[in-house]
């Protein structure tokens, strides 16, 4: 991965919120170091998220040049805005939101949700994560059941598709990824129930019709 290699500033940031203060060897701290000039910093965060950065523009395009490119265009602007670093959110939130912001300028594939119902006030991500525990991901331990998985999550709506593999892949609160694609969180809780939902009536459609 090649990448600049300007003199940085450094840039002492004190964030309001103290969960958002810098931790030693944390994501944060990696970026305000390669803001200062290291380039193993840089090097680390790239190991780090590589992976999944990739996964995430596979998995939404099924497309591999056009997600290699994306990929690539993240990393870049992750260096460009080096400068201009400031620690207001965790780094994944950061990064996820670039690719995001990128996935809408290259393909128009995610587009607000128009009719969309709130979850009720009682329910929270913690009651979608208990009902996840009926939820096909995590029976899904053959090839068979795993291709079938890919299969169903393929079908979801662009935004679907996004909030639930932010959540479910990356770990992802709804909180996060509401502000990575920049709406509501009662629109993003909604889409990760949506998703979860689908999936679920897809592969039971699908296992019906085996056994027929």
């Amino acid at each position: 991965m090649r990448h600049k290699k300007d003199k940085m500033v450094p840039t002492s940031i004190h964030p309001k919120d103290e969960s958002l203060i810098p931790q030693v060897g944390s994501d944060e701290q990696l970026m305000l170091d390669y803001q200062a000039g290291d380039v193993r910093a840089f090097e680390a965060l790239y190991l780090k998220h590589k992976g999944p950065l990739y996964r995430y523009f596979v998995r939404q395009l099924h497309d591999q040049q056009l997600a290699e490119d994306l990929y690539q265009d993240t990393w870049g602007k992750v260096i460009n805005a080096a400068k201009q670093y400031q620690v207001t959110a965790k780094f994944t939130t950061w990064l996820y939101k670039i690719a995001h912001n990128l996935l809408i300028d290259h393909v128009r594939a995610v587009k607000p949700l128009d009719k969309v119902t709130p979850l009720g006030e009682d329910e929270t991500m913690d009651s979608l994560q208990a009902d996840d525990q009926a939820s096909p991901e995590p029976q899904v331990e053959q090839q068979q059941q795993a291709d079938m998985m890919k299969g169903c999550i393929a079908k979801l709506p662009a935004v679907q598709k996004e909030a639930f593999l932010l959540n479910i892949e990356m770990g992802m609160t709804a909180a996060m990824i509401s502000d990575i694609a920049n709406v509501t969180l009662e629109a993003t809780k909604s889409r990760i129930r949506y998703a979860y939902q689908s999936i679920k009536q897809c592969i039971a459609n699908q296992r019906q019709e085996t056994t027929l």
